[in-house]
């Protein structure tokens, strides 16, 4: 991070996104700001964390300050008064118009115009989108707890049921198994509204013939997982398995043009390409994926016209899908890890149609 400060001309950064403290502190509590000097860094919080803070913040280079002022003022008041910091950065998109006046508020008048400055971009951000090594571990375990997820949910799916009920079985058993929460509210979309694309599990009782669209993710260790799948209860009509068979061709497309040094515009076109040609464009009404980690959407958007370049570290995930308005949806989601010559897929459930 520092070097980032350097490259960038920045003396002073005020980070107050949660994730990102995480990120660069490891603190998990809920009230923190973190302020980084070229020399220093002081992590702040209040008296509910003294030992969380000592126990989660080992970095020697991190000073741990509990007190009663709030910890981003607390944070602004400290970088003004440290050697060299002529003024401090900020990430305008994580910050608010009243806490910044709160901030110019607490400093003398004379630093209240110029002392904080709004970076042009996130500097942490750029950072947290390539995973090392131990983060690849954490979301490769998050990805394979999912996987046994969508395993032991087969096997309790049955007309009747309602979504509710589904989505309960599957996050009491995440519990079970070690989840610290699910990453998203989990989707169950049956019959009809499986057209749904954010289908939020209902009261409803799952169809005795249709799709069902399961879309979850749980955190571990503070990694998210995500992914996606689309099973059939009874025996699908032929222009749906045709449907099925066409996303599934996408998503493969997709996942065989992820590498590093390609553009999120050109994986989005990969399976855009095939719905195309399948007649079936039209009812591809999102993006094909986006980043994941600490937070379960991060840049980067695979989407139509995305410049961004993937990087070798980088999580994504990779969810074409289509979607007719009263009829059925599709979806099939894969997270995949950017490797120099390829993609990882780390969600190894299978996608073949599956009728219950």
């Amino acid at each position: 991070m520092r070097r980032q400060l350097t490259r960038a001309g920045v003396p002073g950064l005020l980070v107050t996104r949660l994730p990102d403290i995480r990120y660069l502190s490891g603190f998990t509590g809920s009230s923190a700001a973190l302020a980084i000097t070229g020399r220093t860094a002081s992590l702040f919080t209040d008296g509910r964390y003294t030992a969380q803070a000592a126990e989660e913040v080992t970095a020697p280079q991190i000073k741990v300050q509990i007190g009663s002022t709030p910890p981003a003022v607390a944070a602004v008041q400290w970088l003004a008064v440290q050697r060299g910091v002529d003024f401090a950065g900020f990430d305008p998109a994580s910050t608010t118009v009243a806490d910044l006046g709160r901030w110019k508020a607490a400093l003398p008048s004379g630093l209240r115009r110029g002392f904080l400055s709004a970076l042009p971009a996130s500097l942490v951000e750029p950072l947290r989108r390539r995973k090392d090594d131990d983060e690849l571990a954490l979301m490769t375990e998050a990805a394979l707890l999912g996987c046994r997820l969508f395993d032991h949910i087969l096997s309790v799916i049955r007309p009747g049921l309602s979504e509710l009920e589904v989505a309960a079985e599957l996050e009491h058993q995440a519990r079970l198994w070690g989840a610290e929460a699910m990453s998203f509210e989990t989707i169950v979309a049956s019959g009809p509204r499986s057209a749904l694309p954010h289908g939020k599990a209902t009261a409803a009782p799952l169809a005795r013939r249709g799709f069902l669209t399961l879309d979850f993710g749980i955190i571990l260790k503070g990694y998210c997982s995500d992914m996606t799948r689309t099973v059939y209860l009874g025996r699908p009509r032929a222009n749906e398995r045709s449907a099925y068979e066409a996303v599934l061709e996408a998503q493969v497309a997709a996942i065989a043009a992820v590498a590093a040094g390609v553009s999120c515009g050109e994986v989005d076109e990969a399976a855009r390409s095939v719905l195309r040609k399948a007649g079936l464009a039209e009812a591809f009404s999102h993006s094909t994926g986006h980043g994941v980690g600490l937070e379960i959407h991060e840049p980067p958007r695979i989407g139509t016209g995305q410049t961004t370049r993937l990087e070798a570290g980088m999580v994504v995930t990779i969810e074409p899908g289509v979607y007719f308005a009263g009829q059925f949806g599709i979806r099939i989601e894969d997270m995949v890890a950017v490797t120099r010559n390829g993609g990882q897929v780390l969600t190894s459930a299978p996608k073949a149609l599956i009728e219950l």
